[in-house]
Order: C-alpha cells, then structure tokens, then sequence
C-alpha cells in the first residue's frame, strides 16, 4: 500500500537525515523523516498553542484557575487524547486497507515493508519524540519514569525503520485505544467530577480497554513476536531461497527470484530492503527484552488502575473513605 501522505520527503531532508540513518542502519528513515518531523511539530504546535488557546473557552471556570504546573499537565493530556485517536484511527485503516501487510507469512513480518506502516511508524515516532522533548525539559514535573518511558518507546519503534518489525507497528500501537479515556478521567478529576457518574462511566471504558487491548490483544501479538523473532535468528541472514519458500514460491517463480539480484519481483515493494539481513543476537534480545517490560508493566499498572478508580467511589464499589477528599 502507498503512503497515504500528500507530499514525499524532501531531496534535502532526506540527505540530511541519510548520515545518521545509514550509522545507525535505519535504512528507511529517510523516507518517512518529514512524517516524523511534522508529528512532533504538530503535537508542539497543540501543546503550545491549540490546547491554551481553546481549553479556557470552553472551561473558563477551571483553565484558569490552574497553576503553572498543572496547567502544562492538562496540555500535556490534550494532545496526549488526540494523539491517541488519530494513531489509533491510522492503525486501524492500515491494517484493514494494506492488502500487503495482510499477506505477509512470518518472514516478511519481520523484515518486510510498505510505505502505509512506513507512515504509521513515522507518527508513532514522532509523538515519542515530543513526549521525549517534554520530559526532558520538565523531568522535574513529569519524573525519571516518565523520562524513561518515552526514551525506550522511542528507541524501540525507531528500529522499525531498519525495517525491523513493521509489520507489527499498528498492532502495539492499538494500546493507545485506552489513553482517551485514562485522559477523561484526569479531566474529570480536574473539573470536579471525581466520584461522579460520568467518571463511574468512563473508568469501567478505561478498565475495559486497557485489559482488551493491552492485556489480551498485547499479550498474545506478543506471542506471535517472540516466535516469528526466535525463527528469524535461527534462520540467519535472508537469502532468494529462503524469502521464496517463506512465500510458498512454486518452482518456476523461485526459478525466476533465484536468477535476479536481490529478492525478486515482489520483494521490490516487500523484501525490497530485506536482502541480506538478519536478526542479530543483540536486537532480538532488546526488543524481546522490552516487550516482555512492557507487558510486565501493564499488568503492574492494570492493578494500579483498578485501586485509582475504585478510590474514587463509595463502597461498596469503591474503597473512599467518608473523610477523603479528592
């Protein structure tokens, strides 16, 4: 599937970036690099100016009355609730659009590529590197954790661009379905709504989300990760042979792939990048490392979620006690 965004990459953005793509073998970095860049512009742009702009319009009772503080939380958390509606809108329409992405066997999912998910990444990315901007400019707000969090998801979808994994790019950035609603229940807690029936409302939404799409959907793509990685180690460096019976090739095909450089027809727009490479030891080990992270604490944070939301409310739903004060 093409790259549904309107404008390609300039010629001098792309030898800008080529440098650093190439050291670090990002191979299709250059392609996608003003997608990212106009990611983090655009979540900039909300944060500094959308968000102070529009939010004591429509709640000139609470905006502002906020300190400083916590008014960059709450422009924090606008673009965080509209980041997470369009990454999960553009995942959803590539995964049921990209007929390439559909078709991939396991070899492909590792190291295949279409310019569709190239954009996906691209924005994925680029919201990272924003919350990587704020985090750094105000650790003192946000924490060492949040820091953290935002370099790892980084570096991690980052290696995408090798390409590394693509095709499972949309798939872990579905967990984003329950960040709207974790968003509405800060908003909530901010406007004076804590305990109240919209926030009862939204916290089953949040529970219910965040157990769907991060615990059940995460844990098993994970699973389907941590095998087509494990194969693709112990395969080793891709050959025409390989990527042909990966594909279920009949003879005269793997007959035609075998007498052409690189991978062949198809692998001009899947495998195009793929000739050649392997998995080494070192980034299975990371990525299988931060994925297992990741999961370990969605768990830790579902438990936590679920005693935050409960904190909220009176028994004998809730833990609140008379004298406590939200």
């Amino acid at each position: 599937m093409r790259d549904p965004f309107p404008l390609p990459a300039p010629a001098a953005l792309k030898r800008l970036v080529e440098p650093f793509s190439s050291y670090f073998s990002l191979t299709t970095l250059p392609l996608h690099i003003h997608e990212l860049l106009f990611a983090t512009l655009l979540y900039t742009f909300i944060q500094l100016y959308v968000s102070p702009l529009i939010s004591p319009i429509i709640f000139p009772k609470t905006y502002p009355k906020l300190n400083k503080r916590t008014k960059l939380n709450w422009d924090v958390h606008v673009v965080s609730i509209i980041q997470s509606v369009l990454i999960s809108a553009l995942s959803f329409w590539v995964m049921a659009e990209d007929q390439e992405r559909k078709t991939m066997p396991w070899l492909e999912r590792v190291h295949g590529y279409t310019p569709a998910v190239g954009m996906v990444a691209a924005f994925g990315c680029g919201y990272f590197l924003w919350d990587l901007m704020i985090t750094t400019w105000n650790v003192s707000i946000f924490g060492v954790g949040m820091w953290a969090h935002a370099f790892s998801a980084l570096t991690v979808f980052s290696l995408g661009f090798r390409p590394f994994l693509y095709y499972y790019c949309p798939t872990f950035l579905l967990y984003e379905l329950s960040s709207p609603f974790l968003n509405i229940h800060w908003f909530l807690d901010k406007l004076d709504m804590t305990g109240s029936l919209p926030q009862f409302i939204n916290g089953f939404a949040l529970l219910g989300t965040f157990a769907g799409c991060r615990l059940i959907w995460g844990t098993y793509s994970s699973i389907w990760v941590f095998t087509d990685v494990y194969r693709a180690w112990r395969q080793g460096m891709i050959t025409p042979e390989l990527w042909a019976r990966d594909a279920g090739m009949n003879p005269e095909m793997e007959a035609i792939l075998r007498s052409q450089t690189g991978l062949g027809n198809k692998a001009d727009e899947v495998m195009i990048y793929a000739a050649g490479r392997d998995v080494p030891t070192w980034l299975a080990l990371s990525y299988l490392a931060s994925n297992i992270t990741l999961n370990t604490l969605n768990w830790y944070w579902f438990a936590k979620m679920i005693a935050t939301v409960r904190k909220r409310f009176d028994p004998p739903f809730g833990t609140r006690k008379p004298d406590e004060k939200e």
